[in-house]
């Protein structure tokens, strides 16, 4: 382990401070469920980190008025156990509750969650010593050097959003059902507080997939804001994998319906499992609009999702899987009410 400065500032303010005073090496944290792996793997390498995990105030959540507000610190266990949360927006607890294991969701924050880096074996098995060019190259890791999934074992790779430098997954699940249900952030840095489209938090990766997210140095996730929506009682958050708990998705659907009786008014639906970020089926919410919907229609919209999928060679399983995902998770928000 190498030896890093540890603070503990008394509000994001003063945390926002404490990393612009201490330089490029300053990291974020809380729950600290994804940073330690990644320092444990030599991934992260901090000089400094500053835990925010003790600011007064931002573990709230407020669920009156127009719209749910979640502390970036509130855990996810808190959130999904929220009875309006899990009553009336069942879309956003399942997305926490499928997610992880009991222990890591009574630790990990939801603001922390948006923020997690990919699970893709290249990245996260491929650093060794002190260099952190590894065994493997991997364009996220240590940019310009290569990416060993292209051509390699490449199963649990996108097929969505890949470009010629990256095809690695993006790994979390909330993140999908607040793309779903049009949320955004509040976010605090060097310039001062602004909002954030959860949309726009997430960089495809292009020729630089180290560069992941859009946040600027020093800035820090304080809320997260879902507009109070009657399509979150009918919505799901439909997830595939190996096993039935503790383990990453092949495959997911966030689903979200809005009826005009027998009819989808508007439809909300996103991806995970299967792109290099927190994907909007755009595609499949225009397929299924003014639909009435049936196994055939639900279908078709997953298919739409995936019109423009981009196999390797081990991942095209991952089409159909993925449709049928989509259309399953349709079927299932329809019946809630």
């Amino acid at each position: 382990m190498r030896p890093f400065h540890y603070m503990r500032p008394a509000s994001a303010e003063e945390a926002v401070s404490a990393f612009m005073n201490s330089g490029e090496g300053a990291r974020y944290i809380a729950g600290g469920t994804s940073m330690y792996d990644l320092m444990k793997l030599n991934i992260e390498r901090p000089s400094h980190l500053i835990d925010i995990a003790s600011i007064d105030g931002l573990d709230r959540i407020e669920t009156d008025g127009e719209e749910l507000r979640f502390g970036a610190l509130a855990l996810m266990s808190a959130v999904a156990g929220d009875p309006v949360v899990a009553r009336e927006y069942p879309i956003l607890a399942e997305s926490l509750t499928k997610a992880a294991s009991q222990q890591l969701r009574n630790m990990a924050t939801v603001g922390g969650n948006l923020l997690q880096r990919t699970r893709c074996l290249y990245f996260r098995n491929g650093s060794g010593g002190t260099s952190n060019v590894g065994v493997y190259p991997c364009n996220k890791r240590e940019a310009g050097s290569g990416c060993a999934a292209i051509g390699g074992l490449d199963r649990g790779q996108a097929v969505l959003g890949t470009s010629e430098a990256c095809t690695a997954v993006s790994p979390g699940d909330w993140p999908v059902a607040l793309l779903a249900m049009d949320a955004s952030l509040e976010v605090l840095g060097p310039s001062g507080s602004r909002s954030l489209p959860v949309d726009d938090l997430y960089r495809l990766p292009g020729d630089t997939p180290d560069l992941e997210f859009t946040l600027a140095p020093g800035e820090i996730i304080t809320a997260i804001i879902v507009p109070k929506n009657a399509a979150g009682v009918r919505s799901t958050y439909h997830k595939i994998r190996d096993r039935e708990s503790y383990a990453f998705a092949l495959t997911s659907a966030a689903v979200a319906l809005e009826m005009n009786g027998e009819r989808v008014g508007r439809a909300h639906i996103a991806l995970g499992g299967v792109a290099t970020r927190p994907w909007r089926a755009s595609a499949a919410e225009k397929q299924l609009t003014g639909q009435t919907l049936t196994a055939e229609t639900a279908l078709a919209a997953g298919r739409a999702a995936f019109s423009n999928a981009t196999a390797g060679r081990h991942n095209s399983f991952k089409t159909e899987l993925g449709a049928r995902t989509v259309a399953d998770a349709i079927t299932i928000a329809a019946e809630r009410s």
